[in-house]
């Protein structure tokens, strides 16, 4: 946790507080240290297959080093492919591999694990269930894993029905309340469940912290893409709370307007945000009015 006193007007001292886990998980911090290092090295031929993280800075940064995004996996123009940190299906991890492309799978490790656990239920015969968002990347990806009956539930609303023999993965940004509450429902129609908590702790813990952030704040200033699913999932648990919430993907969205009257500030970041971006947030806002402090 980070904190500064905040003199805004000099009238009062708003202190800012950071949370402990905001920005890069292991698994984004693995994939942007390999492709930034590629990206010193070679630069003809090299994409990345879809956006490497949910963040349009970072992506901007590695399009300027000549490393930028395809949809096209048959592109003529490309000799190496990154894979994502939100993977991709088997079906088109096999179709880069017969195109003779140099892989770089930069998949996040526990995603992975999820893909590992999806094919383990549908070789064991389970029907597969995939809690998640249907359209994001990581849960498109994981589809191809589980076989043709898989089904992708976001576990708000009604199930269909279910085979006896059930089988459960989870998108690695869930917050465990959802996966409990999908596992009460499936105990009504199946006789036999088999649970695989793909849930990343790094995910987990930031909620954690941030949960305990917000009850102890005026404002909460959550930091990342509008793309990203963790970070989208921190501004609405900060706005349940209530606390009074901004989402914004770099300190030139900040206004000054936002801290009148306010004593203390907390910032929160997803797990694609990188520190930079989170430090132009704490210095703006110190140059608001501000002054460093000795922390905590």
């Amino acid at each position: 946790m980070v904190l500064f006193p905040l003199l805004i007007g000099m009238e009062f001292t708003v202190e800012v507080l950071t949370v402990k886990t905001a920005g890069f998980c292991f698994g984004v911090k693995r994939a942007i240290d390999t492709t930034f290092a590629i990206a010193e090295k070679r630069r003809d031929g090299v994409f990345t297959f879809g956006p490497l993280i949910h963040n349009p800075q970072v992506i901007e940064k590695l399009s300027e080093k000549g490393i930028a995004p395809t949809k096209d996996i048959c592109c003529n123009d490309i000799k190496a492919l990154i894979i994502r940190t939100h993977g991709i299906s088997l079906h088109l991890m096999e179709k880069a591999a017969q195109r003779g492309y140099e892989i770089i799978d930069a998949t996040c490790p526990f995603v992975k694990k999820a893909q590992h656990f999806a094919k383990l239920l549908k070789e064991e015969g389970y029907q597969v269930i995939i809690l998640g968002d249907r359209e994001h990347p990581e849960v498109t990806g994981l589809m191809g894993y589980g076989g043709d009956d898989v089904l992708v539930t976001d576990g708000r609303g009604p199930l269909p029905a279910l085979k006896n023999r059930v089988g459960i993965v989870v998108q690695t940004t869930q917050p465990v309340e959802s996966l409990k509450k999908l596992c009460n429902k499936i105990i009504e129609q199946s006789k036999e469940i088999k649970v695989y908590n793909t849930i990343c702790n790094s995910t987990a813990l930031r909620l954690m912290e941030t949960e305990e952030m917000a009850k102890k704040v005026d404002v909460m200033i959550v930091v990342g893409g509008r793309n990203s699913a963790n970070t989208t999932q921190l501004a609405r648990l900060c706005t349940s709370l209530p606390v009074r919430t901004y989402h914004i993907e770099t300190a030139g969205e900040l206004e000054r307007g936002w801290f009148a009257g306010v004593r203390r500030v907390g910032i929160t970041a997803g797990a694609s945000t990188p520190e930079w971006i989170i430090g132009d947030v704490q210095e703006r806002i110190k140059d608001i009015g501000g002054r460093e402090g000795n922390g905590i």
